[in-house]
């Protein structure tokens, strides 16, 4: 019986014993709760991966600023009486309408930013319209001018003396009276007034303008003229403009009036000129005069190696002369790019330059005269050419041979 009491005791001690160690073991046993905040739960948030953190992006290098300009430069504006008088008849009595004679061509001249053009003859109404030998315009033309989009009016040729000290006034005051945005070139006033280039800022681009002339049909500067042309003869005077032009402009546009009338060929005086005018400093050569189309070249200046376009005659652009070869000019056209650097540095090229043909037409007696781009002038409009009455060959395929075989067909654009 003792022995019995005494093993419930033994049994019960074990069973305590049993219970205590499985008591302490639970209490350590991972996932045990506790009302304690653990060590863990109170520590800080440990920081991301160091991979996790975004990078912040570089400053993106300054690019160049670049802008192209399209420009074109138009022939002899060589307004004969039998224009004036058919503009008159236009406007039925009540001033005159020169649209007629440029509809044709206008909607080209809207795709360049600039365009240029030789105005052969003095364009004003204060003195009474005339023909050659000596012309005057009315002032009806300059507003068409404008209008088409020519704004760019070189003004020194072999009719700038016409009509002596009244003339050269007249049509200073006219062209000085049209919007602000054209620019006139080649007529001076003295000798004081020759570093007064005109510059022409286009979109950033600045654009000097030049003008000369190799005579004025034997006129001296009149008497009391407020203007004066330069001839190309005053060498010294056209490579100090030039020279200047450059060192205020990206661009120097130089217009020439030389060689000889109804000549295609280019003369030893006009390429030694233009190879001098090429190494002063000259962008772009156009010239005049010869009312018929000459050679379309690229120059070399001889000291930066440049390439200097020059197109030696663009011939006419609109007349009534009576020759076949008259009736067939060029529009000059190129770029100007310039390419500003972030630290203001900057170059600018002339480049993509073509000659697009165009043809003056009329009808029998020089009536109905407009004009037209070649790519626009059909066998059926040839047919009906009042020139070929002394020139029935005149035809689209004789335009096309005087275009062949006078312009590169590097240059030529006929489509």
């Amino acid at each position: 019986m003792k022995k019995q009491r005494m093993l419930k005791k033994a049994l019960a001690a074990l069973t305590a014993l049993l219970l205590f160690t499985l008591a302490l073991a639970a209490c350590g046993a991972p996932g045990a709760q506790s009302s304690e905040p653990t060590a863990q739960a109170n520590a800080p948030a440990s920081a991301p991966p160091a991979a996790s953190v975004p990078e912040s992006e570089p400053e993106p290098e300054p690019e160049p600023i670049v802008t192209t300009l399209r420009f074109s430069a138009t022939g002899d504006n060589l307004i004969h009486d039998g224009l004036y008088l058919q503009a008159g008849q236009r406007a039925d009595g009540d001033g005159y309408d020169f649209a007629a004679l440029y509809e044709n061509v206008a909607p080209f001249y809207q795709d360049y930013d600039i365009n240029w053009i030789n105005q052969e003859t003095l364009v004003t109404d204060e003195l009474p319209p005339s023909s050659y030998p000596c012309f005057c315009t009315p002032a009806a033309l300059g507003r068409e001018v404008y209008d088409v989009g020519w704004r760019v009016i070189a003004m020194s040729n072999n009719h700038s003396y016409d009509k002596g000290a009244t003339g050269i006034a007249a049509t200073r005051r006219f062209w000085a009276d049209m919007p602000g945005d054209v620019v006139t070139t080649g007529l001076f006033a003295g000798e004081a007034d020759y570093d007064n280039i005109p510059v022409q800022e286009k979109n950033g681009v600045r654009i000097a303008y030049l003008a000369y002339t190799e005579y004025t049909n034997g006129l001296p500067t009149p008497s009391g003229a407020e203007a004066n042309v330069i001839y190309t003869s005053e060498e010294e005077v056209i490579q100090r403009q030039i020279e200047l032009a450059s060192e205020r402009a990206d661009v120097v546009v130089v217009g020439v009036h030389w060689g000889v009338e109804g000549s295609h060929t280019v003369t030893d005086a006009q390429r030694a000129l233009g190879q001098k005018m090429a190494d002063w400093g000259a962008d772009v050569i156009i010239g005049t005069h010869p009312h018929v189309i000459q050679a379309v070249e690229l120059l070399t200046a001889a000291e930066t190696g440049k390439t200097v376009p020059i197109a030696y005659s663009l011939g006419n652009f609109v007349s009534t002369q009576a020759n076949a070869d008259n009736l067939i000019g060029l529009i000059l056209t190129f770029s100007i790019t310039k390419t500003t650097e972030p630290d203001g540095a900057s170059d600018t090229v002339v480049g993509d330059v073509q000659a697009v043909p165009m043809v003056m037409h009329y009808d029998a007696n020089y009536a109905n005269g407009r004009a037209y781009l070649y790519r626009d002038y059909t066998d059926e409009l040839a047919a009906a050419h009042g020139v070929r009455a002394r020139y029935p060959s005149f035809n689209r395929a004789y335009i096309t041979q005087v275009l062949t075989d006078y312009i590169d067909p590097s240059f030529l654009a006929l489509t």
